[in-house]
């Protein structure tokens, strides 16, 4: 098969594969004898920088594997430009989409040239169904997952209240109330279900309730405090939500062990005690972690998947949304989910992957049936009635209402947040008590309101119903038919809102797994269920009003549920800021088509109101906390209208490598020891220091055109194993082995090195007058690293991504620190080649700046 291309940027040759591994003619100058070359092929295990070695040494390299074609007659020359060799990524460093996708292309390619007839045919198969096998053992592995997650949590978080103690079989402790009392058509006719009060035999109201009321916050402190004590003794990744770092990660950012088996059986765990300790959190945020953990650990087998890291992040996107649809029961709304808040780079081929593995998970969770009900998941309900035109009136409240929710809960959250990461902060350093101490009040809170103290799914689930389904088993009161006693749940489910809030806003963020949008939905059903009670009582004492005039006589007119669905859509987009996956979901759990437009209308009106208080949602918001550095590439922010070259970290305050000078692997690596950089630019100076070889700080050189740019962990990799393929192991031969990054035919091949192959000779650049707008759209658009600024080819400066970062979120920087990085404190006002010295500019190209 001939080349498709013979570009510099069409990366493969049919005979030798990649041009990173291929031999090429060396040009001998005439005076210079041709001298033979022993090259080290690399292999996928074990990569190394080509070294010329002298054949007396050929015993030492017998431990290596060489391609026997290309060590006969092999001259090795790197003119011809590539993006250099990847060793891997640093932990917390950004990954190069570029580079990534192009490893993928030349890798189908090779595989299509190596693949001949129906054995060819069917590796290609093969190869392809790696994606489908991961997908459909994820989609498994999830549902498995989040039925275990119910059934646990359930049962641990009835514990609180009693336990289920058969009269003829003896104890049956691990069944849960909903079990213990099946087949009852009413809860109070199950005899099986024990009560505390009635285990101790205590009769006295006053003493039943308050033991009672001893042993439900005990078990909640207990549950609260294993589970902080879990996650911080085996995984302190389990912590949290997980989705602003899911966020940063399927945007290009490397958190190493985020995604391992002991954070994946952690959090397991973990969010069974949590959820069971009656804490205002819920399990559906870190079922999306706990999704994309097993995605990771089902990718461990297949290197094309897991060697990639932009092909891993889309098996990831896919992932995410089986989470969301084992936590609502919503394919659909969890792949839109992953598409609108989570995914960085979803193509059409990720969108059906994620509708595949987001199937697989439901009706694995479907076949387990958890809940013996047919239903996924708890609140999942039914309307048989419609609405009518001026109930569009107080659905748009009931969006405004959510928008004034989200903005205050973000703010609350965020102030007690950064409270808790002060030094004024008397718990800071005992998560354990921390959470303690928070569900012991907590738990003192929520036991005398009714709807405080159940579990929230079971709240959820008979704020949404409808007064006919409910039937005889309305535990809360819901139905009741009295003024007095409307008023008496009004007063309470808004008593239940503004409490909730409050804790709720504790709560998210504890050293703890938990989730924000089940208590979003319990708050915006608890105002929205007010708010349909006191519509209904109006209809009930004017219903022949005007007003009224659509509703049929002798007929139920307002079912408050649906106000209890629109409330708690609403509020989750006020906490979220998601729009049409909210819909979607909520579309999902009802399964009524006619809801849709109440939905959309609140949805919509919260997002607007929301908008006013910040464009940050709850997840965007604590990724700007723990300065993750995330460009979000749907976002169209602000960009100061300054060109790049005023933020850029100038060429004087960087250290960067001149190639028209040889340094001994000594001095390099005295380099790595006296620089924190992540990365050096490599140029070609006319001007540079006699002694080190360097661009000097202190002045701007005559000529310093750009090479390449090498990355740290690239050049202390291979300078580690050109020694060890050399025999180098002592300082003094370290100091007479050379290594240069610039082809000449003067160099000695028996003691010289060549770097090249470590080098990205093709890095991505922009003219050093362009705006900085330009420079932003390339680091969302492309996903980049870094960008060289340059002119005529002369290098000026760098920008990376967190310099970027910085400068996108200036503003909310300034109010939570006053330490200096580059962007976020000032711009440079003077002109790309002023002496101002703003110190060494933080981000990427450091090991500090993460």
């Amino acid at each position: 098969m001939a080349n498709e291309s013979d570009s510099d940027l069409d990366l493969f040759d049919d005979d030798y594969g990649d041009i990173a591994t291929r031999p090429v003619s060396r040009v001998i100058p005439k005076n210079q004898p041709a001298r033979p070359v022993v090259q080290h092929a690399p292999s996928s295990s074990s990569r190394s920088p080509d070294v010329s070695i002298p054949s007396n040494t050929q015993p030492a390299l017998d431990q290596h594997a060489f391609d026997i074609e290309e060590k006969d007659g092999a001259y090795v020359d790197w003119n011809v430009e590539t993006q250099g060799r990847r060793v891997g990524y640093e932990n917390l460093s950004a990954i190069d989409w570029i580079f990534e996708y192009t490893k993928e292309r030349q890798r189908i390619r090779r595989l299509l040239a190596n693949s001949k007839g129906l054995s060819g045919t069917a590796k290609q198969l093969l190869d392809a169904s790696h994606v489908w096998v991961v997908l459909v053992a994820t989609g498994l592995l999830v549902g498995l997952l989040a039925a275990f997650i119910t059934i646990a949590s359930d049962w641990l978080g009835d514990l609180k209240t009693g336990y289920c103690k058969d009269s003829q079989a003896g104890s049956q402790f691990y069944l849960s109330k909903q079990f213990c009392c099946w087949g009852h058509d009413e809860l109070s006719q199950c005899q099986d279900w024990t009560p505390w009060r009635k285990a101790l035999r205590i009769d006295n109201l006053g003493g039943a309730y308050m033991v009672e009321f001893i042993f439900f916050v005990l078990y909640a402190t207990l549950f609260a405090a294993c589970a902080a004590v879990l996650t911080k003794s085996y995984s302190t990744f389990a912590n949290h939500s997980g989705i602003p770092e899911i966020k940063t990660m399927l945007g290009g950012y490397v958190i190493k062990d985020f995604l391992g088996p002991w954070t994946l059986i952690t959090k397991s765990l973990g969010i069974c005690l949590s959820v069971a300790s009656g804490l205002w959190l819920g399990k559906e945020g870190p079922l999306v972690h706990l999704a994309c953990c097993c995605a990771n650990l089902a990718m461990k087998p297949f290197d094309s998947l897991n060697r990639n890291e932009a092909r891993k992040r889309e098996v990831l996107s896919a992932a995410a949304a089986s989470g969301i649809s084992v936590a609502f029961g919503a394919p659909i709304g969890g792949v839109l989910f992953s598409l609108e808040q989570l995914s960085y780079y979803f193509p059409d081929k990720t969108m059906w992957q994620s509708f595949v593995c987001a199937m697989i998970a439901a009706v694995t969770l479907q076949a387990l049936n958890p809940f013996h009900t047919g239903k996924i998941v708890l609140y999942q309900v039914q309307y048989t009635t419609g609405w009518h035109g001026f109930e569009l009136f107080p659905f748009a409240l009931l969006g405004i209402t959510g928008g004034l929710f989200g903005g205050l809960f973000i703010k609350v959250n965020m102030f007690v947040a950064r409270l808790r990461r002060s030094d004024m902060y008397p718990l800071r350093n005992r998560p354990a008590w921390e959470v303690a101490i928070t569900a012991f009040i907590v738990a003192l809170i929520n036991f005398p309101n009714i709807f405080m103290r159940a579990q929230l799914s079971e709240l959820v689930y008979y704020l949404f119903a409808e007064c006919v389904t409910i039937g005889n088993n309305d535990i809360f009161g819901l139905c009741k038919a009295t003024l007095g006693g409307s008023l008496s749940m009004v007063t309470l489910l808004l008593t239940a809102a503004g409490l909730g809030t409050i804790l709720a806003a504790i709560t998210f963020g504890l050293p703890i797994p938990a989730g924000i949008i089940l208590p979003s939905l319990a708050i915006g059903a608890l105002y929205g269920r007010a708010l349909g009670v006191i519509v209904e009582l109006i209809h009930k004492h004017h219903s022949d009003s005007i007003v009224f005039a659509a509703c049929e006589p002798d007929v139920p007119c307002i079912t408050p549920g649906t106000y209890a669905i629109v409330g708690a859509a609403s509020a989750l987009a006020g906490t979220t800021r998601m729009t049409a996956s909210i819909v979607v979901i909520m579309f999902e759990l009802t399964g009524a088509l006619t809801y849709v437009l109440p939905i959309m209308v609140g949805v919509m009106l919260a997002k607007w109101i929301g908008d006013i208080f910040g464009l940050s949602g709850i997840y965007d918001s604590w990724i700007q906390l723990n300065e993750y550095p995330h460009i979000d590439n749907k976002d169209d922010v602000a960009v100061p209208q300054v060109p790049a070259a005023n933020i850029m970290t100038k060429v004087e305050e960087m250290t960067c490598i001149d190639a028209a000078r040889s340094y001994s692997v000594e001095d390099l690596r005295n380099l790595l020891r006296t620089t924190s950089f992540r990365g050096f630019p490599v140029l070609r100076s006319q001007r540079h220091s006699i002694s080190e070889g360097l661009v000097p700080h202190d002045q701007k050189p005559a000529k310093n055109i750009l090479l390449g740019y090498i990355s740290r962990v690239e050049l202390s990799y291979a300078l580690d194993h050109a020694s060890k393929i050399a025999g180098v192991s002592s300082p003094v031969r370290s100091a007479t082995l050379m290594c240069h990054f610039m082809h000449s035919g003067d160099y000695d091949s028996t003691t010289s090195i060549d770097l090249r192959p470590w080098m990205d000779q093709t890095p991505i650049t922009l003219h050093a007058d362009s705006s900085l707008q330009l420079a932003v759209s390339m680091f969302q658009k492309v996903g980049l690293r870094y960008l060289l600024l340059v002119d005529r080819g002369s290098l000026n400066g760098l920008l990376t991504k967190k310099d970027i970062w910085w400068v996108l979120n200036a503003n909310q920087f300034r109010k939570s620190s006053n330490n200096f990085v580059a962007g976020a404190g000032m711009l440079r006002n003077g002109p790309p080649d002023g002496t101002d010295d703003y110190g060494e500019a933080e981000g990427l190209l450091r090991e500090d700046g993460r």
